[in-house]
């Protein structure tokens, strides 16, 4: 791979990385969810609209603390974004439930990033997909080093 190649990825991998964390909260950070922030709407996503899912999981999900979490969801919870509960079969486990305000959130944003993704592969055929995925894989895979240390 030549220099000049190498530069524009350089700089494209820069120029996307500063832009989509400003780009997603302009987009899902509107008039109706003004009172949380972006890294709200990822804890969220998080808990997810499936069933109650337990503290310890979305922590681990999200790879930070309960002591973190917990202050984030007593925010979330004040704003009525969720409803925490214990176990009924075992009270040590708190359960975190999405309110109906909470799901209007978690579709918000998860269409952001269905229009995101629509965006990304409107042009690419099949192979092309595969190469892509590849190359994020392989991303993905760079960082999860620099995780570890």
């Amino acid at each position: 791979m030549g220099k000049s190649t190498n530069r524009t990825l350089n700089e494209l991998l820069v120029k996307l990385f500063n832009n989509v964390m400003d780009t997603e909260e302009r987009a899902v950070i509107t008039k109706e969810f003004e009172d949380i922030t972006n890294n709200d709407m990822h804890i969220i996503e998080a808990i997810g609209i499936e069933e109650p899912r337990r503290m310890s999981d979305i922590a681990k999900r999200l790879d930070v603390t309960m002591g973190t979490l917990t202050t984030n969801m007593n925010s979330l919870e004040d704003k009525g974004y969720i409803v925490r509960e214990r176990s009924k079969t075992d009270k040590r486990v708190v359960l975190v439930v999405l309110t109906p305000k909470g799901k209007k959130a978690f579709y918000h944003h998860r269409d952001f990033h269905k229009n995101m993704i629509k965006a990304i592969v409107k042009d690419l055929d099949e192979d092309e997909m595969k190469v892509m995925i590849k190359c994020l894989l392989n991303l993905n895979e760079f960082f999860g080093k620099y995780e570890k240390e």
